[in-house]
């Protein structure tokens, strides 16, 4: 008689939420503008290649008062998205303007902060742990603020995978401690996740920005 080999096992759906501020300083600080055309798809498929990956959730804020870098910020979020439009799900917040005071000459100057970006990427975390849309999820952030929200989506499912993947020049204990099983992106990696110079998507064509080369 002839044995039939075995099904395999259905393979674990992977979410992956991005913390855009993190990641973009983390790739500035250690190589400049080189690497940020970066495809997120890829790079998480070749983070947990084992997994099926279900989504891409990219959080993030549109620069304010600078037309070239969110030209370049639009144009990224554009290629991504029509590249991948069933994964990748980009999530708005926004920056605000704040007056600020020098201590060493006393003058005022504009600063500008993030807002809503960790509150969002949290509530997303939670909100999918409870719904059951992920069995595992890599959050791509070295930003602490994440933790309780790994703690919250864990309170329904102790058993739930969650693991985070610090960005380039980026580090914590705290998250390391929460999340065993968290690490650092290598460079290799970002290397290999880089969307084509030149490419169609959509109906569209894409092109990266000449100041990221």
């Amino acid at each position: 008689m002839i044995e039939m080999p075995k099904p395999s096992p259905p393979r674990e759906r992977l979410m992956v939420y991005v913390d855009g501020f993190n990641l973009y300083h983390g790739l500035h600080d250690t190589s400049g503008r080189q690497h940020l055309w970066l495809d997120l798809v890829a790079l998480a498929q070749s983070l947990r290649p084992r997994h099926r990956l279900v989504g891409v959730k990219y959080f993030t804020a549109s620069v304010l008062n600078d037309p070239s870098a969110q030209s370049r910020q639009d144009h990224y979020i554009d290629a991504l998205s029509s590249l991948h439009p069933e994964v990748v799900k980009v999530v708005l917040g926004r920056y605000q303007a704040k007056t600020k005071r020098c201590f060493e000459c006393g003058k005022e100057y504009i600063s500008y902060e993030e807002k809503e970006t960790d509150v969002n990427l949290a509530t997303s975390i939670v909100v999918d742990a409870l719904k059951g849309d992920f069995d595992a999820a890599l959050i791509i952030s070295a930003d602490s603020d994440v933790g309780p929200a790994v703690k919250a989506a864990r309170l329904n499912n102790p058993r739930l995978f969650i693991a985070a993947a610090f960005p380039p020049g980026r580090n914590s204990q705290e998250l390391k401690t929460l999340m065993p099983a968290s690490f650092r992106i290598g460079s290799n990696k970002i290397r290999g996740a880089q969307m084509d110079d030149e490419f169609h998507a959509a109906g569209k064509q894409f092109r990266r920005p000449t100041k990221w080369r």
